[in-house]
């Protein structure tokens, strides 16, 4: 890494805030995700501007809009933040160090998906039905006692959230791991 790009542990968040307050800098890094192999910013411009128009395949005016703001203000940005790796003669990018500090901050949601605080709540929520219906006896839930099912639901909630803690990638674990 060169020596005037910051580390994860020294990224602002001012900047963090800066680059992710842009929609397509936003997509960049949504759609780069973990890859290993490098995506041009031809095809990062193509799905940007699919994304922006609802149109596949996009109008060739948005398509190149979109191509040149990558090139020559969003890619060069993420790369001077360490976000990503951006070579201009190949036109190639990929993930760099820093990316992973951005998810934190950023958790993509499906349009019909649930977050992860909502997905929280509803294990919590629940839990707590499951628990009062085989206190208070309701057929078929009480078969398994009260406390079998906090259990299960105590076990959910641990795995969900080992599960977010790995997939997230900038946790203390990897940070540490690294």
């Amino acid at each position: 890494m060169a020596a005037d790009k910051p580390d994860a542990d020294e990224l602002p968040e001012t900047d963090i805030h800066d680059v992710l307050r842009n929609d397509r800098r936003r997509m960049v890094i949504e759609l780069l995700g973990d890859a290993e192999e490098p995506v041009t910013a031809r095809e990062l411009s193509e799905v940007i501007a699919a994304r922006e128009t609802g149109e596949e395949p996009p109008p060739r005016n948005v398509r190149q809009s979109v191509y040149i703001s990558l090139q020559q203000t969003h890619l060069p940005k993420l790369a001077e933040l360490g976000i990503v790796e951006y070579d201009e003669q190949t036109k190639e990018v990929r993930p760099a160090e820093n990316a992973p500090a951005l998810g934190v901050y950023m958790e993509v949601v499906p349009k019909y998906g649930l977050s992860y605080a909502e997905y929280y709540a509803a294990l919590g929520v629940l839990g707590a039905l499951l628990v009062t219906a085989a206190e208070i006896g309701v057929p078929g839930v009480s078969a398994v006692s009260a406390s079998v099912w906090a259990v299960a639901v105590f076990g959910v909630l641990v795995a969900s959230a080992a599960y977010q803690t790995y997939s997230q990638r900038s946790t203390l674990v990897h940070r540490l791991r690294d």
